[in-house]
């Protein structure tokens, strides 16, 4: 799959994948920034990039971040018609070490995904299953 993608700046790196198998490409910071303890911030990349029709770009966190600094990422959804900065929302879960983020630093992947359009079909009843309404923990 082809995607057209814009470096906005100098500080711009094209995503990449570290291994042939993995399902994310690595974006990078494109400026410096301190997430402070228990706190977001917006990092912008300097990447804009055309997703193709019926896709969406998922941002997703780093494993090794999450794993050894508690970085996890919020609000990752990049809709196929967004045409702007590609920005990362880092929340930092330490309540004791502020994040710091230098540029060019790894700081999220995005994943192309799939997506569906649906025709919303309004029902008074629905099929029936094992589980029913059961949820929140009912499997143990």
């Amino acid at each position: 799959m082809d995607i057209h993608i814009k470096l906005l700046s100098e500080k711009a790196v094209i995503p990449t994948k570290a291994t042939v198998f993995s399902a994310g490409y690595d974006l990078y910071a494109a400026e410096e920034v301190t997430v402070p303890r228990l706190g977001r911030k917006l990092i912008k990349t300097n990447v804009s990039m055309a997703i193709p029709i019926n896709h969406y770009g998922r941002i997703a966190p780093r494993s090794g971040l999450a794993f050894k600094s508690g970085i996890d990422v919020l609000a990752g959804v990049i809709d196929s018609d967004y045409r702007g900065d590609i920005g990362v929302i880092l929340y930092n879960t330490d309540s004791n070490i502020d994040f710091n983020v230098k540029q060019g630093d790894k700081i999220a992947q995005i994943i192309i995904e799939k997506c569906h359009d649906i025709n919303w079909v309004k029902s008074e009843t629905l099929a029936e299953t094992r589980r029913g309404e059961k949820g929140y923990g009912h499997s143990g």
